[in-house]
């Protein structure tokens, strides 16, 4: 390909055909993990009951990698307060999910980091490192509040768009806080059969995907403003 002035530019072909394999290979993962049950997450539970002391290790390392592949992330922190407890399970759900986040940032940065920047142009992808690394941080905290939104699937993207592996990690663990409490409160109120456990668990539960819907409106007008108001501006220049 050559562009106006005669030089010759890199197809974006190959950058193109990169991320859609990428893509396609996300996509199955979450249809067979997802969809059609191939782990069975009982299993999990029992081998991992098995290796006695060493489970709560074995438990967020197993964790990590299964929330990499897109089992979800609440059956994976109730599975952790049922062997667990409250207290402890919440310790290991929130290393599950900082362990998630680094593996799903680390592999989507090694498939989709040069590909992304060539597709967005070095002007463009310049821009985006300097906000990834002014907000990338808060992106990721705020993301982890947004309800619906798959973590395994964002933490792809945000490696992707190469926001650094600290960002990730300690956004994952500020913004997961919540929700590793309410979802580990669940599965060890099923065990202890404790009644203001669930209450407090479905409470927080509740108030976190509230605050996470009106931020995430909040965002998408912001970004839909600065949209328009960009071709505005550089028209009057």
């Amino acid at each position: 390909m050559t562009d106006d002035d005669g030089a010759i530019t890199p197809s974006r072909r190959p950058h193109i055909l990169r991320l859609a394999v990428f893509a396609a290979f996300l996509l199955a993962m979450f249809f067979l993990v997802a969809v059609a049950h191939v782990i069975d997450v009982e299993d999990v539970r029992r081998t991992v009951s098995a290796t006695g002391s060493a489970a709560p290790v074995t438990y967020v390392v197993v964790s990590a990698a299964l929330g990499a592949v897109f089992v979800p992330g609440s059956i994976l922190a109730a599975g952790s307060g049922l062997l667990f407890g409250p207290v402890l399970g919440i310790a290991v759900t929130l290393g599950a999910t900082v362990g998630t986040a680094i593996v799903a940032s680390l592999v989507g940065r090694r498939a989709g980091r040069n590909s992304a920047r060539a597709l967005l142009g070095p002007a463009r992808a310049d821009r985006i490192d300097a906000v990834i690394e002014r907000r990338g941080l808060w992106a990721v905290v705020g993301q982890r509040f947004v309800p619906g939104l798959s973590d395994a699937l964002a933490s792809y993207a945000f490696g992707a768009f190469g926001v650094p592996l600290w960002q990730m990690a300690i956004g994952s663990f500020i913004g997961s806080v919540p929700r590793a409490f309410a979802y580990t409160a669940l599965g060890a109120s099923i065990a202890n059969r404790s009644s203001w456990l669930a209450y407090s668990a479905i409470a927080v539960w509740c108030l976190t995907a509230v605050v996470g819907a009106v931020a995430a409106r909040r965002g998408y007008r912001k970004w839909r403003t600065h949209g328009r108001r960009a071709p505005s501006e550089a028209e009057g220049r």
